[in-house]
C-alpha cells in the first residue's frame, strides 16, 4: 500500500508563485514515476508535469518556463515550484505515483489565483 500526502497549496496573487511537496509512503519502489495533475471546477483532470525516478520530466504546454517539478528519491518525495502563476492556474492540485501496474493518488490541495 503506498500513502501520499500532499502540502503547500494555498492563495496566491497573479504573478506569484507556490511551491507544492508530496510525499510518498509505503511500498516504494526504486523505478516509478511521479507526477501532478490539476482539476480546475467543471474540467476534467489535467496533467500538469512528470518526472521518472532517473530525472525524466515531461510538461504540459500550458506551464512549460514557469513550472518545475523535481524529486528527491531518498525520501520519496515529488515537488512542483509554480511561478508566474496565473488565473487560470487555479484548480485542486493532485499528486500521482505510478509503479508496476498500479497508481497511487494524494487527497488534493487547492491553489487559487487571483486577478
Amino acid at each position: 500500500q503506498v500513502q501520499l500526502v500532499e502540502s503547500g497549496g494555498g492563495l496566491v496573487q497573479a504573478g506569484g508563485s507556490l511551491r507544492l511537496s508530496c510525499a510518498a509512503s509505503g511500498s516504494i519502489f526504486s523505478i516509478n514515476v511521479m507526477g501532478w495533475y490539476r482539476q480546475a471546477p467543471g474540467k476534467e483532470r489535467e496533467l500538469v508535469a512528470t518526472i521518472l525516478s532517473g530525472g525524466s520530466t515531461n510538461y504540459v504546454d500550458s506551464v512549460k518556463g514557469r513550472f518545475t517539478i523535481s524529486r528527491d528519491n531518498a525520501k520519496n518525495t515529488v515537488y512542483l515550484q509554480m511561478n508566474s502563476l496565473k488565473f487560470e492556474d487555479t484548480a485542486v492540485y493532485y499528486c500521482a505515483l505510478f509503479q508496476r501496474v498500479h497508481d497511487y493518488w494524494g487527497q488534493g490541495t487547492q491553489v487559487t489565483v487571483s486577478s
